[in-house]
């Protein structure tokens, strides 16, 4: 159960959460980002994350330098709080939950979470961290339906938010009537839900709390409706829009940024030190550049990024290693955390009847996967390094059944055998297959255009599709628009990358392989409907559709690890009989090209976003410079 799994954590993080605070160095950088600041004893919490480094097979490290790196688009610079990975509660690196802004995590029976924050804890304005923060959140944000129309599903146990209770200045507690085994994972995701607040910074913007007339005019020269628009804005915890708000994370935005380079600069008041008394982050400033996406390989290889791995595919390889020896950095390659580097999704509620009729039946799902060649793929897009992959899970993690999860090999006599018995055995003078209709069979399969790979391999999927029959048209769109697409049912089928949790522990929600959001491409209408509590989108009507709700439901009400493991293997098993996507290779790597100067950046690690946080699980606040100044 996740007491079990946080007493674990606890125990394995002990060294670092329970130390007592080392004497403390000052940051002999501090001057290059701040001045007029208190001595780092009243920065630095009384009780401290405290690490190792040595434990974890780092160096000690020396302060100062600016890390370059380079973005595609502007509402990239996001990605400071996605690397920075402060949260409430986050993973290490073997995946196990651990405290990382609190102190103490108290779970009693799966409903009861008693959060335990660290004395002494400052936001990156100076003022005090404390369960004020929390409560401005829950009763405030959380509850104020101007602010927020719906609950997000994280705090809500049979349709109900939790009672919350705020013990004393560093101890709130929140207690459900059932088990929420979402909550916790919830908060240590790459992208977490943020559910404390700078209360004395979003006070100013609150008429419950504010100076209306002050209100008035900031709402004014906002340019919207009223007060609550105005709240949003300005309390955006993750976008980083917002250089005003505090935050407690490694660095934090400035001011001086412009629309094409954005500046992080350390926080001064961080909660991590080393066990030898230096705060961290190492580094004193985070710079991000927006360049157009396609240049980043070459901007990359001529020397303009220090740690780089957003904007590059492993196509790039080439080119990268052409700059290494006179650009001074090297290409590490770390395997995908995704369970498949590219993924088939065809759209079973696409509106297209004809259509939907032929993807809701198994054995057209199963002819199209049997008559991909994933050794080919394999071979001809990323030279052999991968393997076959059926978009389930990586050997890595704790659900991986080697024996359930094998995809099919290239089978093109089986799969025609399939399309037979299904009915499609009329051609066209081609040897094109023809729909009841009399129409071709002819699938648009859809692409983001963001990754060339992706078109690579549908064409090369096209070959062995026409060897069965079915004739394959990719068609390059964009992000926005593919998904629009896909909610409205116009888009029939999709190639994307596998899914984003491809190490997933019991413990973890299945949510990604659920139909429980309009990002279940393989039913984005069904996902709309549990959206929007069945006001829009189609309820589930696809017996295995069912199925996964109904598994979705046993795993929210676990009270054990146990429990919960046994519905992942369900739900996975299901994807895998039903063949409700098509996976190709795994194992794919990602190249990370790092600065031959910039320490503690693992040599051997995965590249993920859900768990992981890209850098995030590796601590970057702990990379840094050896020619820093």
């Amino acid at each position: 159960m996740i007491r079990t799994l946080l007493v674990l954590g606890l125990l394995l993080a002990a060294p670092a959460a329970y130390a007592e605070r080392p004497a403390l160095v000052e940051t002999p950088t501090l001057a290059n980002t701040h001045s007029g600041l208190p001595p780092i004893e009243e920065r630095v919490p009384e009780e401290p994350l405290v690490t190792d480094l040595a434990a974890t097979g780092r160096t000690v490290g020396k302060h100062g330098g600016e890390l370059n790196t380079l973005i595609g688009r502007a509402k990239d610079m996001r990605l400071i709080n996605v690397w920075g990975y402060a949260r409430l509660v986050g993973y290490n690196e073997d995946y196990e939950l651990v405290p990382d802004i609190l102190r103490d995590v108290d779970v009693e029976e799966g409903r009861i979470f008693t959060f335990h924050l660290r004395k002494g804890h400052k936001w990156s304005d100076g003022q005090p961290f404390t369960s004020e923060d929390l409560r401005y959140f829950f009763e405030e944000v959380l509850t104020n339906e101007e602010l927020t129309p719906t609950p997000p599903p994280y705090m809500l146990v049979n349709g109900a938010l939790p009672k919350f209770e705020v013990i004393d200045e560093t101890t709130v507690r929140y207690t459900w009537e059932a088990p929420n085994p979402r909550f916790l994972p919830t908060l240590a995701q790459a992208r977490p839900p943020f559910i404390y607040r700078p209360a004395h910074y979003l006070r100013q913007f609150n008429p419950k709390f504010g100076d209306q007339a002050a209100i008035d005019k900031m709402v004014a020269e906002a340019r919207v409706r009223s007060w609550a628009p105005l709240h949003n804005l300005r309390d955006d915890m993750y976008d980083g829009t917002n250089p005003e708000l505090p935050s407690l994370q490694p660095w934090v935005p400035t001011k001086g940024s412009t629309d094409r380079r954005f500046v992080m600069v350390r926080n001064p008041y961080f909660h991590r030190i080393t066990s030898t008394g230096q705060q961290l982050p190492y580094i004193d400033q985070v710079v991000m550049s927006v360049v157009d996406g396609s240049l980043i390989p070459t901007k990359v290889q001529a020397g303009e990024a220090d740690l780089q791995a957003r904007g590059l595919v492993f196509g790039d390889l080439p080119v990268l290693k052409r700059g290494e020896a006179q650009k001074g950095y090297t290409t590490r390659l770390w395997p995908e955390a995704y369970a498949s580097a590219i993924a088939i999704y065809p759209n079973l509620t696409v509106a297209d009847p004809e259509l939907r009729t032929l993807f809701r039946d198994k054995r057209f799902r199963e002819a199209l996967s049997l008559g991909v060649d994933r050794a080919l793929l394999n071979r001809v897009l990323f030279f052999g390094l991968g393997k076959p992959s059926a978009n389930t899970v990586l050997p890595e993690s704790p659900l991986f059944d080697h024996g359930h999860f094998d995809p099919p090999s290239f089978d093109p006599k089986k799969a025609n055998a399939l399309l037979d018995e299904i009915g499609l055995t009329k051609r066209n003078k081609d040897g094109m297959r023809l729909l009841p209709s009399g129409r071709t069979l002819e699938l648009i399969i859809e692409t983001a255009g963001e990754n060339d790979i992706e078109v690579d391999a549908l064409e090369l999927i096209k070959d062995t599709w026409a060897e069965i029959g079915v004739s394959m048209f990719p068609r390059p769109s964009q992000r926005d628009v593919l998904r629009n697409r896909a909610f409205s049912g116009e888009l029939a089928m999709s190639v994307w990358p596998g899914y984003d949790n491809g190490l997933p522990s019991p413990d973890m929600p299945p949510d990604e392989r659920v139909p429980v959001s309009t990002m279940f491409l393989t039913g984005p209408a069904w996902g709309a409907f549990e959206m929007s509590g069945g006001e829009s989108g189609e309820k589930p009507d696809y017996d295995p559709a069912v199925q996964l709700m109904s598994l979705y439901n046993d795993w929210l009400h676990t009270e054990t690890e146990e429990e919960r493991a046994l519905a992942w293997e369900k739900i996975l098993a299901l994807h895998s009989s039903e063949v409700l996507t098509i996976g190709t290779v795994e194992g794919v790597v990602q190249p990370v090209v790092v600065k031959n100067t910039l320490k503690n950046v693992p040599e051997k690690a995965v590249y993920g976003w859900d768990p992981g946080a890209q850098f995030g699980l590796y601590r970057m606040d702990e990379f840094y410079f050896d020619d820093a100044k």
